[in-house]
């Protein structure tokens, strides 16, 4: 009966790891690359740069957290602090990345909206002040379960030990000092709408909303552009000019498009999910979960690596790098072959 129960356990570790831990290098190396990038090149030390680098240390935590953040649908026998901690902090950095990212797209949304303006923002005037916005908030929202806001109300074992997600077996449930541990506990119902519908949708909406009027008033432009370019050249086709610069918007119109639906719909699908088997109180499959916090959480922690890759600046302090690691293993390539000879 003990191997039989330990199983359950087993597998969602080893799927939980096989899943996060590829996932979680890649996304903790990207963001490391693109901050060394910032750092090594003075050119890029202003504000703008300054708001992206906070964005990157919040990727990055949250690729450190997210081995961590499937365990938090799945029941687990820990002590009232241990089981705080461990739903709180991964929350928190959750809340703060999404937080950073709105920061980000809005100045850039304004930068392009209001470029006389650009300057004298808020933003740019108290940087300090803005980080603490970014930053602040989220921990305080995430810490109110630590002040009273959760559903603990003592050890509740045929919960954690009966449960379709368990990772304590039946002949492991004791009560020294601990008790099962699940996100319902810590978690209100209503803490968790507040989150999802007044602050994590919304958010996502936001910046769904900047990036199109930015695609809105880009292409305006470009048929300024054309125009302009029509009335000098004096013909009424368009030039391969025009037609690249058309072509190119396009390229960026699906870029925005797939990357949208790449890395917000399978979270959107994912919280959706959640908020739904909340309502309807069942359990549901560890193995279900495991894959969509992971695939959610994943996907969504891509953005920032998306917008710091594409940006040649930010990835020429590592191309140079392998450019000359490159060069110095040709070298001694050479010299062996010629050493051989």
């Amino acid at each position: 009966m003990g191997s039989n129960d330990s199983q359950p356990l087993l597998s969602g570790e080893q799927l939980i790891y096989a899943i996060t831990v590829p996932l979680s290098t890649s996304i903790i190396l990207a963001n490391l690359v693109i901050i060394l990038g910032i750092a090594c090149n003075r050119q890029l030390h202003n504000t703008p740069n300054y708001f992206f680098l906070s964005l990157l240390v919040a990727d990055l935590c949250t690729g450190v957290a997210l081995p961590f953040i499937p365990w938090m649908g799945l029941n687990r026998e820990l002590s009232f602090s241990s089981c705080l901690v461990v739903h709180v902090f991964p929350n928190f950095l959750f809340l703060a990345f999404l937080f950073n990212l709105v920061m980000v797209h809005y100045e850039r949304y304004i930068c392009i909206v209001s470029p006389l303006h650009y300057s004298s923002l808020w933003m740019h005037r108290s940087f300090p002040l803005a980080l603490l916005v970014v930053w602040a908030p989220p921990l305080l929202y995430a810490s109110l379960p630590a002040f009273g806001w959760n559903n603990w109300t003592g050890p509740d074992w045929n919960g954690c030990c009966a449960g379709s997600g368990r990772i304590t077996p039946l002949t492991n449930c004791s009560t020294n000092g601990t008790a099962c541990c699940s996100y319902r506990r810590v978690f209100h119902n209503a803490f968790i709408y507040l989150e999802v519908y007044g602050l994590v949708l919304p958010a996502i909406l936001t910046i769904a909303g900047m990036t199109g009027r930015v695609l809105w008033i880009t292409r305006g432009q470009l048929k300024d552009i054309c125009r302009l370019h029509r009335s000098v050249e004096r013909g009424s086709q368009a030039s391969d000019r025009e037609q690249r610069l058309n072509l190119r918007y396009a390229r960026c119109v699906a870029a925005v498009s797939l990357t949208f639906l790449a890395c917000w719909v399978p979270y959107i699908i994912y919280m959706h999910v959640c908020v739904a088997f909340l309502l309807s109180e069942t359990k549901w499959s560890s193995t279900t979960h495991i894959v969509l916090s992971c695939t959610g959480i994943g996907s969504m922690a891509v953005v920032p690596l998306v917008l710091g890759l594409a940006n040649r600046q930010y990835t020429e302090p590592a191309h140079k790098l392998m450019q000359k690691l490159r060069d110095r293993w040709g070298r001694r390539t050479r010299e062996s072959e010629e050493v051989s000879l």
